[in-house]
Order: C-alpha cells, then structure tokens, then sequence
C-alpha cells in the first residue's frame, strides 16, 4: 500500500508531509499512522528540536474524506466513536509532544485539517489560505476538538459563522485574530516555518519544553493551580544548566549559547 506521508528530517527539524494531494490531502489512516510515528519520533530523538506540518502540491489538509465517512454510516455509533478517535488521538499526541509542532498552511486548511492546524503551537499561513469548518454543509458537526480551540480564540459570532454557516476565514482575518503567528506570502509558509525551527532550534530545548506544558495546562486549569505549576516550573528552571548560560550571558551581554541533549 502507498504511504500517504513522508518523513523528511532537515538539519535539527522534523517535516511530516501529508502526500494525499490527489484529494488536496484529505486525512487518511496511512497519515495518521505518519503522525503518530513522526511525534514519537520527535519526541525521543534529542537532535529533533520542533515538527513541522505540511501538506504536498500547496494545500494542507482538506480533512475527512466524505467517501469514507458515507461508509461509515453503516457502522454502530460505537465504532464510529472509535473511528474518530484516531483523530482525537493526533491531537493528543500534538499537544503532548515535547518539541514544538508548528502548522505550515498553504491553500486550506477545512474540517478535520483545521482540527489539526489549531492544536499546533504555531500556524504559518500562506496569505492566500483559507480555514474552513464546514461540516455544517454536510450534515456533520465538528471535531478534532476546533470548537474548544476557536471558543478560546474568537468572538462567539465569528465561530458562529465558521461552524454554523461554513463560511470560510481569509488568513489575514485569521492571522488578524491571532490564530495564525505568521502570515506570508504564498509558497513561502514552509520556508517561514523552518526559520521558525531553526529559531526554536537555538533556544533552551528543556525551558521550552516547560513552557509548552505550562500553555497546555492553563487551558483547562484555575489561576491557583496554574500559579503553582509556574512556580514549580521556574524554581525547576532556576536550578538547570540552562539558566546557568542564559543568565551568565544576558549578564554579560552576550547572546547565550544553550547546550542541546543530543
């Protein structure tokens, strides 16, 4: 069976490449397999410091394929649940991963794709993109958890018109609300996340790696809990190498050069 992903490393970063391009990268289960391994991978290999996202022939993901999701109605809500979960999953696996994971977005990103670009820590957008929750059009309601993301993010009317219209948002209004950390020219949103890797690259590999626990858990968590996960997490950080030659050069006006695991 053909594999639709590649795994491509370049110099300290991973790029999982969605190479379902016949159907704009619609998702498929060879890709999350891709995924899932890619983070993995990411996660124990030290010399890997962030994983990029990307979709081949210019188009990042145009989420489920309606021709499987047809088939599926023939399965009991049970399996179609567990189905689901294999997306649910990559999500997980995202915001679990120790290494940044940054979304380079050109042409679209709808449904499920969309799902998958918000649980990144990063979005590049090609300023000629478009993000899409149309399941509405199909009958369908949203998952991969885009409703808990876009709450967070949007005014409730702006997601009122995304999921419950299927209107579509131009990556300037996107990237506008601050959904999208960098907007650019189209072609150039892998480029832009390479830069962004190789930025990540240079940095403190294990503050970071805090740092994304930290964003994770003030999502769900109360100001007190959050407030003792960052004093914890800093008295940690205060303690390790990392501070040592941050602090040592700030200090001494010079630009620090942080020490990799690998």
């Amino acid at each position: 069976m053909t594999e639709l992903y590649r795994h491509e490393i370049i110099d300290d970063h991973l790029i999982i490449w969605n190479c379902n391009g016949a159907m704009r990268n619609a998702l498929s289960p060879s890709y999350y397999a891709g995924v899932m391994s890619g983070l993995a991978r990411a996660s124990q290999d030290a010399s890997i410091c962030a994983v990029i996202l990307a979709g081949e022939n210019g188009f990042f993901c145009s989420g489920g394929d309606l021709n499987t999701l047809q088939k599926r109605r023939e399965m009991s809500q049970a399996e179609r649940s567990t189905q689901i979960e294999n997306l649910h999953d990559i999500v997980r696996g995202i915001r679990a991963c120790p290494k940044p994971v940054i979304a380079a977005v050109e042409g679209g990103a709808a449904g499920a794709g969309l799902s998958i670009a918000l649980a990144c820590d990063m979005i590049v957008a090609a300023e000629d993109a478009a993000f899409t929750l149309a399941y509405v059009k199909a009958g369908l309601v949203p998952d991969g958890g885009a409703t808990h993301a876009l709450m967070q993010a949007l005014p409730r009317a702006a997601v009122s018109r995304m999921a419950m219209l299927g209107h579509p948002m131009s990556a300037p209004r996107f990237y506008e609300f601050g959904l999208a950390s960098d907007l650019v020219s189209a072609g150039a949103a892998v480029p832009r996340a390479q830069e962004l890797a190789q930025e990540i690259a240079r940095g403190p590999e294990c503050a970071i790696a805090s740092i994304k626990v930290l964003m994770n858990t003030a999502e769900t968590g109360s100001l007190h809990e959050q407030l003792n996960a960052e004093r914890d997490a800093m008295a940690a950080a205060l303690g390790g190498d990392e501070a040592l030659a941050g602090i040592s050069a700030f200090l001494a006006k010079q630009r620090p050069v942080f020490r990799k695991k690998g």
